[in-house]
């Protein structure tokens, strides 16, 4: 079996084509990640991407550089490509520093795909041919939001996630003007509340939401406030999706114990496959639905997560749309949403361009 012989780090901006606001006051204007890329003795490469997210984890494209150079791959180095779970336990020795690691674990397991002989899809067992992709519409005025809304159903979408908190009344002005002006486009939407509800509010407004035919809602109440997000979950008002309040496999564990969420939102690029995988296995033993997020990633990203997407037992809407935001790319080309879907063959045909690669190095 080949072996770990170097990890690399290359850091990259894409433009966006406009901001993504969220949150109380959280705003992304461009997209600076970091492409990792992992090498075997005999030449494999696997490649992955981090998205340093410093309001979320702590980490920015330095220190994902510096803790990838500094610590990981010199733990790493010299393990055997199917030495997978070992990896993982070395990695886990350094606290936090979620999407360095889980960028390591997903080129590792791309590598060793090569290395016996298969598809990154067919490692993973990915066994739906499709998947339904979801679209995350920030925080702006309503013209732009319409407008934006107008281009992304233009090219496909038909369903999206709605960042609301900020201004409750101007969320429900906004949900039913999307309802209105896309009915005729079989448009769904959820929302993404990114703990700015409080327990007296989360109540009366979970009702409305669901009133207007939402489908369900992200995050609603602080992830600290444990004990009011299983009791708001107790009353079934709307569906909860955990994001926050799961960035781990044990962060998890603790969730399930009070049954706070009713859809868990994986994210690889936080987890990788190795842990989102475990997470996976646990929610469907919990019967909870599953759906796979995105941190805002690439088309490489994207792809790396919409395989995993595509294994048994997730179909919820999954948001894998982010590129239609992006005014560059480091790939070979973007890819097409057909009435909705991502279609996985079509994917495994995008591969990294060299030439964009180093246009758009930082």
């Amino acid at each position: 079996m080949p072996k770990i012989a170097a990890i690399e780090t290359i850091p990259f901006r894409l433009p966006m084509r406009g901001s993504l606001r969220w949150g109380k006051a959280s705003q992304m204007d461009v997209v600076e990640h970091v492409l990792v890329r992992l090498i075997s003795d005999a030449g494999h490469m696997g490649l992955a991407e981090a998205p340093p997210r410093p309001t979320i984890y702590g980490e920015t494209v330095a220190s994902i550089e510096a803790i990838v150079g500094q610590h990981l791959a010199p733990a790493l180095i010299g393990l055997n490509l199917d030495q997978v779970d070992q990896a993982n336990e070395r990695m886990a020795v350094i606290a936090n520093n979620h999407t360095a690691k889980s960028a390591i674990d997903m080129a590792l397991h791309d590598a060793l795909a090569q290395a016996n002989g298969l598809s990154l899809r067919d490692w993973l067992g990915t066994q739906h041919e499709k998947v339904q992709v979801s679209y995350i519409l920030g925080i702006a005025d309503p013209n732009t939001m319409l407008a934006e809304a107008q281009a992304v159903v233009d090219q496909g979408v038909r369903v999206f996630k709605v960042k609301v908190g900020r201004d409750f009344n101007h969320d429900l002005s906004l949900v039913q003007t999307l309802l209105r002006e896309f009915s005729n486009s079989g448009v769904a939407l959820y929302a993404d509340a990114n703990e700015c509800f409080t327990p007296d509010n989360a109540p009366d407004r979970l009702r409305q939401l669901a009133d207007l035919g939402l489908l369900y809602i992200e995050e609603p109440l602080p992830v600290r406030q444990l004990r009011a997000r299983a009791a708001l979950r107790q009353q079934v008002l709307l569906p909860l999706i955990a994001d926050d309040s799961a960035f781990t496999p044990v962060d998890l564990e603790r969730e399930l114990d009070f049954d706070t969420f009713d859809i868990l939102n994986i994210k690889t690029a936080r987890t990788g496959y190795t842990g989102s995988g475990r997470m996976l296995k646990a929610a469907h033993a919990a019967g909870k639905g599953v759906m796979v997020g995105s941190q805002a990633g690439s088309t490489l990203g994207i792809v790396r997560a919409a395989l995993f997407a595509g294994l048994a037992g997730i179909d919820y809407p999954c948001e894998l749309s982010f590129f239609l935001k992006l005014a560059d790319e480091i790939v070979s080309h973007v890819p097409v949403i057909r009435d909705g879907y991502l279609y996985l063959d079509e994917l495994a045909e995008i591969r990294l361009d060299n030439d964009r690669l180093q246009k758009l190095r930082m």
